[in-house]
């Protein structure tokens, strides 16, 4: 009760990929590479173990962007074809795959990951994937020509992967849809469709992840643009509170979204963003615990989850860690206070 778990992404070793940066380079190549992924699956495995972090992911460590590390290994899609389109209803430019056919899964993409991170933790893992409107936010489509077809297409590939992840040893899996912030209407028309079926047949926890982005600075203008209070949740979560998706993030620390939004989940649990991704500054223990101590109001605590905003990939290992030892810590206060036995 009152566990502990991150978005996602964690912030990358510098002998693994450039610091600091979305997108990033490796810094090393073929064998090496390979070798350098599993060793930073393992670090961040361990970094999170000692933070007191509940529910583990492998940080996202074998992958150079968390949409574009799905789409490496799928038929259809020409990951050197890229063009630069504009994303998340053209807050900014991106280079992007371009999808030239029918999309099919050629084999297990993140098994690999899996496998590694299962053999090497004895905690809970989740595995995070890119969702349906996210990735189709993220390429540009030269043969379907329909955004729905191709977002079914994609919840298909999506689907087989989810499977095969649990199959070896995923607790929890986890898609990303930070487009659910930006198309609502789609979200009701076809977006939560495309998300249970993705999510179709799995028997482990499923959860979404919904944000308003990375802390880069396109996110941080977005958000400057978006008033006093953020109330895109109040769209879709309803939506979602129907579906049968288990978990539903919200980014909550140092945001203006309405807290109350959470009661619009009733039956589903939360993960309540207590730790601020788009700056530097460590939260306390206690600032974590004040933020998931409001949360009650509208989660019973078997329904909690204490969670990052969002990924912490570009940011700085140091701080990142100590974010996530915050979190953990603030956790286990509120537990001591309700009397909960960790």
């Amino acid at each position: 009760m009152l566990e502990t778990t991150i978005a996602g992404s964690l912030p990358k070793p510098a002998w693994l990929a450039k610091p600091q940066v979305l997108w990033a380079p490796w810094a090393v190549e073929g064998a090496a590479l390979e070798e350098a992924k599993h060793d930073a699956v393992l670090v961040a495995l361990k970094e999170q173990e000692r933070a007191g972090i509940d529910i583990v992911t492998d940080g996202e460590q074998g992958r150079q962007h968390f949409v574009h590390g799905f789409l490496v290994n799928l038929a259809g899609i020409d990951v050197a074809k890229r063009k630069t389109i504009g994303i998340r209803a053209d807050r900014y430019q991106a280079e992007c795959p371009t999808v030239t056919g029918a999309i099919r899964r050629r084999g297990s993409v993140h098994g690999k990951e899996v496998a590694i991170a299962r053999a090497f933790t004895e905690r809970k893992l989740k595995f995070t994937l890119p969702e349906t409107m996210n990735i189709a936010d993220t390429v540009a489509d030269e043969h379907y020509g329909d955004r729905v077809k191709l977002a079914f297409a994609l919840a298909e590939a999506l689907n087989e992967e989810a499977l095969g992840l649990e199959k070896l040893g995923a607790d929890v899996i986890q898609f990303d849809e930070p487009a659910f912030n930006v198309y609502m209407d789609e979200v009701r028309e076809w977006g939560v469709a495309a998300l249970e079926r993705a999510a179709a047949g799995l028997k482990c926890k499923t959860a979404v992840h919904i944000c308003y982005g990375y802390g880069i600075k396109a996110n941080i203008d977005w958000k400057a643009t978006l008033g006093n209070e953020w109330r895109q949740y109040e769209q879709t979560f309803p939506y979602l509170a129907r579906s049968r998706i288990d978990q539903i993030s919200l980014e909550c620390i140092n945001s203006h979204v309405p807290i109350s939004l959470m009661g619009l989940l009733k039956g589903k649990d939360v993960m309540v963003g207590a730790i601020d991704v788009a700056n530097d500054r460590v939260e306390t223990a206690e600032e974590v615990a004040a933020t998931l101590r409001r949360a009650l109001e509208f989660v019973t605590p078997e329904h909690m989850l204490g969670c990052t905003n969002c990924g912490m990939a570009p940011m700085a290992r140091d701080i990142a860690y100590a974010k996530l030892a915050s979190l953990a810590g603030g956790a286990a206060l509120l537990r001591k206070e309700l009397g909960i036995k960790a």
